[in-house]
């Protein structure tokens, strides 16, 4: 019979790339990684990973075995968190993970009423990228996780849930000694010569909705830089490197040599929701988690009304 947790150690292999990562990530040994898979290989009877010069690579039982392993321990996080339910709200542990933006501005509020209403259940939260954040839940490695979603890229995936929580639309960066600076109301094409400032088009989702608005807007922009860090993005703004355009929600804490400027109907917007797994199945505090972060994101949303009504 498979050992379910030398399954956990190839689909950790295979995530990773490397016995030594994945060694880092389940605080093992890389000497423990690599018996823990001469083992899982004898019970398969077949070999699942091949060794090489240039890394590990699976092979094709062992590509097939993953799959499988996905699915057993997600049942298996499933059947934990079923029993923790059976407690209700008067214990157990709630994991979270969220993107940074999100998670220095929605989450804080959330958590801090989470735990003034269910003070018994304990929490933890996880920085993850978007992409990462749904895997996390998929795998059953998390409760709620929140994640980005672009009008022309929506999440399909039957097996996740998603609950919207708030739109984040996308403001115009500039340097204060710019020359559009003292100009209110700007256009994206009136940037379209400037160095822009972006994430890195791997890990960062905002990436294609600028390069979306952009190319809307008539030009493919020349990108000068890139850092999925937004307080760094600002950093660089303020000496002269190039504009940007950030979103809301990474906006909450501003420099005062940087000018913001709305773009009105032409700015991009971000949909920010919470991830979970079927619905049916929510654990009661997964159920409070989301039901408060939705919350959070309307009054969020109010609050960013009357502002823009007030300015």
């Amino acid at each position: 019979m498979l050992d379910v947790r030398r399954m956990r150690v190839l689909r950790e292999v295979a995530q990773r790339g490397s016995f030594s990562a994945a060694a880092e990530a389940l605080s093992f040994t890389q000497s423990a990684v690599s018996q823990q898979i001469a083992a899982l290989e004898r019970e398969a009877a077949t070999t699942l990973v091949e060794r090489g010069a240039r890394g590990v690579h699976l092979t094709q039982a062992g590509r097939a075995l993953v799959v499988h392993a996905d699915a057993i321990l997600a049942r298996l996080a499933a059947a934990e968190r079923e029993l923790e339910s059976i407690a209700g709200l008067h214990g157990g542990h709630l994991r979270l993970v969220a993107f940074p933006s999100a998670a220095s501005s929605l989450m804080p509020v959330a958590i801090a009423e989470f735990r003034r209403r269910h003070p018994a259940v304990d929490l933890s939260l996880e920085p993850r990228e978007p992409d990462d954040a749904i895997a996390c839940v998929k795998s059953g490695d998390c409760d709620v996780a929140l994640a980005i979603e672009a009008s022309f890229r929506p999440l399909e995936d039957p097996a996740v849930v998603k609950e919207r929580l708030v739109d984040d639309p996308m403001f115009l960066v500039m340097p204060r000694d710019h020359p559009l600076a003292r100009k209110r109301n700007v256009r994206l094409e009136d940037f379209s010569d400037e160095a822009w400032i972006q994430g890195s088009m791997t890990t960062c989702p905002d990436t294609s909705i600028l390069l979306r608005a952009c190319n809307a807007a008539g030009f493919e922009p020349r990108i000068a830089f890139q850092s999925d860090d937004y307080t760094a993005i600002q950093g660089f703004i303020a000496a002269g490197v190039g504009v940007a355009l950030i979103p809301d929600l990474a906006l909450l804490s501003v420099r005062e040599d940087i000018v913001i400027r709305d773009l009105g109907p032409q700015a991009p917007t971000r949909r920010i929701y919470a991830a979970t797994l079927s619905e049916c199945s929510r654990p009661p505090a997964t159920q409070a988690m989301v039901e408060i972060l939705k919350s959070v994101g309307s009054d969020y949303e109010v609050g960013r009304r009357r502002l823009a009504l007030a300015s």
